[in-house]
């Protein structure tokens, strides 16, 4: 049996497809064109980033994952994660347009009936709205079966009341899948329902913004209900199954987070390579120094690593691949952490430079901190990554 190409030159594995480099090229040119000139900006004033947006809707970047039923463009999970990295190697808060319209989508196209998938999905597809996600509460963060947010029944709606926490693009999103507990007497982690909530509900308000270390464009609030009341069809998936619903969600998109991280790693590794090409000190470019060569190798190393993880784990995704848990969790894992090491040697071989707001590293890496908390500490990624090889 031949299991090799006899064409030299042709092996098409692990590697990436013509396709999806000529997509990586079209988003570096958007990113870099209409993305990059405002990053310092939107980090500065905490300010979201429109004219982000507005480029990711204009070229069709903004929710690459919907399907083309859905009006999307149908980008597969790969795809998708070159998207964010790019955007992310220019500016991380823009990055999480993407990367939250498909965590906030992800339970409808996952579970939602068909008549919830084609009222939502269409509008986030043609950049009309963006969808968030609510699981997380302060008391219950990594413990998210301790949730108190209620969902109660009321005729043939549901009623909401409780709080979210820690909730990405919270405001400026039109659409939230929230998750509930509808049944508190119920099994724990089989009492949680999921739903879909829409900014103008009543009885649904925001928090303050939080004040973040960093991705500052993009906002972070609480949601609040207050006696929300929502139709009963909203509901994605059936009643108990929402916690269920919500880690399988994860199982995908932490990868996107793993792609976010290895997208702000490149953008501090390229800045660092440029910067110590042209620094002179000693009387020669710093980047002759064998010190400096090898902290240049150790990271393009461990990121070019985390790369291959995170492209790794998006094929399971789009496969559906039984050990996606284990992948996805440790895409984000080892790409996170990879991040905060090579953005913090970044500002190292940048010196004084690398520390002050006039030069990009030190909003990489305080941008880079985040992937390694959010959709799940790198601890409990751990323990993800540990009960799946313990069930082997």
């Amino acid at each position: 049996m031949t299991i090799v190409s006899t064409d030299k030159g042709v092996f098409p594995f692990f590697t990436t497809s013509e396709d999806h480099e000529e997509l990586r090229a079209a988003v570096r040119a958007v990113a870099e064109d209409k993305i990059a000139p405002h990053a310092a900006e939107v980090d500065e004033t905490a300010s979201f980033p429109q004219a982000a947006l507005d480029a990711l809707v204009a070229s069709d970047f903004h929710a690459p994952h919907i399907a083309e039923e859905y009006d999307g463009v149908g980008a597969d999970a790969l795809a998708t994660c070159i998207v964010i990295e790019e955007v992310a190697r220019v500016c991380a808060s823009s990055s999480l347009i993407p990367a939250v319209n498909k965590l906030g989508t992800m339970p409808l196209i996952l579970a939602a009936s068909d008549e919830l998938k084609a009222k939502y999905l269409p509008p986030v597809a043609r950049g009309e709205a963006m969808f968030a996600y609510g699981l997380s509460e302060r008391e219950a963060g990594s413990d998210t079966a301790s949730m108190k947010c209620r969902a109660k029944a009321d005729g043939d709606d549901w009623v909401l009341t409780g709080q979210k926490s820690w909730i990405t693009n919270a405001g400026v999103s039109q659409f939230y899948t929230v998750l509930a507990v509808t049944d508190p007497d119920g099994k724990r982690g089989s009492n949680v329902s999921a739903f879909v909530v829409e900014k103008s509900d009543p009885g649904f308000s925001f928090g303050e913004l939080e004040r973040k270390m960093g991705i500052k464009g993009s906002p972070t609030r609480e949601l609040i209900f207050e006696g929300c009341r929502i139709p009963g069809d909203r509901m994605v998936g059936a009643p108990g199954e929402g916690l269920k619903i919500a880690l399988r969600t994860l199982d995908h998109t932490r990868v996107t987070i793993g792609a976010q991280a290895v997208g702000i790693a490149q953008g501090a590794l390229d800045f660092a390579l440029g910067y110590v090409k042209e620094r002179s000190q000693f009387g020669k470019h710093i980047s002759e120094f064998q010190g400096v060569q090898f902290m240049l190798a150790d990271m393009a190393m461990k990121l070019e690593a985390a790369r291959q993880m995170v492209y790794v784990a998006a094929a399971k995704s789009e496969r559906g691949d039984k050990d996606l848990a284990f992948f996805g969790a440790a895409a984000k894992c080892f790409a996170s952490d990879v991040a905060m090491e090579v953005t913090t040697d970044a500002v190292q071989l940048l010196g004084g430079s690398g520390y002050v707001k006039d030069f990009p590293v030190e909003r990489m890496m305080r941008d880079a901190k985040i992937t390694q908390i959010y959709e799940g500490t790198n601890q409990i990624q751990r323990i993800v990554m540990a009960r799946a090889l313990l069930k082997r």
